[in-house]
């Protein structure tokens, strides 16, 4: 075969392989920008939505619905409602009136008539009315969901308050500041352990022991999250809540240990690779001039290596911020700003992971925020290292 047709083909292979992964990235944070965006721009819908149950007839404003089981959505404007349908002793009645200029839900609507029915507000922007039937279970009931307006970008950032499903209240500070620390807390833990053994295994210790540990480290820094999770669930929640004599473990200083241990083989892998390869002539340049080893290390080995250093650093801090499992199962899953190490929290990963199973709506639009927030946090951390590290080389 000839040798420039297999290299021509190859190139344009490659070409085409970066090119929709490329793509296939943009599209990726694309949809979930768009997603994310989605609540802060419109209203959960454009009018009232009545959700019938156990009522297979019923009439809306001059409309019936035979065997409905889906939403009945009204049209935009609406703003008297008139509801009917057949029973065993007779028609029951539903009227109200909805303002939809109301920010306030519990104003919204006001009910002139519901006859036999019982008018309930289980959950913020939810009104349920149920209609008494001779069997229990199974009595009519409708469900009027008011549209819930755009939520303030400053309210979703700056609330206090993550309640879902019954307040409707989306405030993530509290998961923001349990993310930072938890983060922060394992970069000051694991960054200067996995320093000092990088150091040690590329200049101190002898050739064949240092390829039996980092052997060791790489098989570590490949051990999957959850087992570092149920590690630290078994030994080192009970540590801590026996050490510190509080009545549970499961706290931030829990998740900032487990992350420390987690990302230590990352940092001290890169970091023993990057010292590695600085040249053997700087070395001795260093023990020429009169530098002991540990000067030489230190002094001159180490920040020759810097870019690698940060680098694993970064992939570190990245892990650390990003982690989902290990911190679900050692930091207590509380939504709460925390204000010592021995609270229970919750971070931006957690609540993903544990919420997106079953919501839906804004809810499920909040959850792609928090990606979003959550992706704009390592950006800034990423870009922040990467500065800090440009002015370490110009100074």
């Amino acid at each position: 075969m000839n040798r420039k047709f297999v290299d021509h083909f190859f190139r344009y292979l490659f070409a085409v392989v970066a090119l929709f992964s490329v793509l296939a990235l943009g599209a990726i944070i694309l949809f979930v920008f768009f997603q994310g965006s989605m609540p802060f721009l419109t209203a959960t819908a454009p009018g009232l939505r009545l959700v019938p149950q156990k009522i297979g007839d019923i009439t809306v404003n001059g409309e019936r619905y035979v065997g409905h089981s889906a939403f009945i959505h009204l049209p935009e404007g609406t703003t008297l409602v008139e509801v009917s349908f057949p029973t065993d002793g007779g028609e029951e009645l539903l009227e109200f009136a909805f303002n939809p200029r109301e920010r306030d839900p519990e104003k919204a609507i006001s009910f002139t008539q519901n006859g036999r029915g019982e008018v309930t507000s289980p959950e913020a922007y939810v009104f349920t009315v149920v209609w008494p039937s001779a069997i229990v279970g199974l009595e009519p009931r409708l469900h009027i969901l008011l549209p819930e307006p755009a939520y303030g970008v400053l309210g979703f950032l700056s609330g206090m308050v993550w309640q879902p499903t019954i307040l409707k209240s989306y405030g993530i500070l509290p998961m923001i500041v349990a993310t930072l620390m938890a983060a922060f807390g394992a970069i000051v833990l694991g960054v200067p352990l996995a320093l000092l053994c990088a150091v040690f295994m590329s200049e101190f210790l002898p050739t064949r022991f240092a390829a039996i540990v980092r052997g060791g480290i790489e098989l570590l820094a490949g051990i999957p999250s959850v087992v570092y999770g149920f590690f630290g669930l078994m030994v080192i929640v009970p540590a801590v809540r026996s050490f510190f004599g509080i009545p549970a473990g499961n706290t931030l200083l829990s998740a900032v240990i487990v992350l420390s241990l987690m990302i230590l083989p990352t940092i001290t892998a890169i970091a023993e690779t990057s010292l590695r390869v600085v040249p053997l002539s700087v070395r001795e340049a260093s023990l020429a001039l009169g530098a002991s080893r540990m000067q030489t290390a230190w002094k001159v080995v180490l920040p020759h290596a810097n870019s690698g250093v940060i680098a694993g650093v970064i992939l570190g801090m990245s892990r650390a911020v990003g982690e989902t499992m290990a911190v679900i199962l050692v930091a207590g899953n509380s939504p709460q700003l925390a204000f010592s190490p021995l609270e229970s929290v919750r971070t931006l990963t957690s609540t993903i992971a544990l919420e997106m199973g079953y919501a839906s709506g804004r809810h499920g639009e909040m959850l792609f925020s928090i990606g979003v927030v959550l992706f704009s946090i390592i950006l800034l951390l990423n870009g922040a290292i990467l500065w800090i590290r440009r002015r370490m080389e110009t100074a």
